[in-house]
């Protein structure tokens, strides 16, 4: 039991974080600009066409933030957050070396480690996963 538990934590804390995060750029919660005004920061570092990589990614980290809390389609939602992840190390962190007191890809890689992790091991029993399979 302690196990699942352990792992329903993880789900929900990294989960809901990715939601968050999307909804910052698909509608402005949370102190986020939206998807104009971070389309706008992702077209100045290279990132074209601005407005609609910031819907792609607030789409996934949203949709996967939300599969990956709730334990549904587990292995889709941990991919949908380590490519995330991924494309923020390649287009924002990697540059800055790995630690994140400097902008680096530390936390980063912590979160696609969690994501691969809950991947391999199943969602754990308090999930939608174990409830359907």
């Amino acid at each position: 039991m302690s196990i699942a538990l352990g792992l329903l934590v993880i789900r929900l804390v990294v989960g809901l974080s990715f939601m968050a995060h999307g909804s910052q750029k698909l509608f402005g919660w949370f102190g986020g600009y939206g998807p104009k005004g971070t389309g706008g920061w992702m077209e100045s570092i290279g990132i074209k066409p601005g407005v609609a990589m910031a819907v792609i990614a607030g789409l996934m980290e949203f949709v996967g933030g939300l599969l990956f809390a709730a334990g549904f389609g587990t292995v889709f939602a941990s991919l949908l957050i380590a490519l995330t992840m991924i494309m923020a190390i390649a287009k924002v962190h990697g540059k800055n070396g790995y630690w994140s007191t400097a902008g680096g890809f530390e936390y980063n890689l912590l979160l696609i480690a969690v994501a691969v992790s809950v991947a391999l091991t199943g969602a754990g029993a308090y999930s939608i996963d174990a409830l359907l399979f």
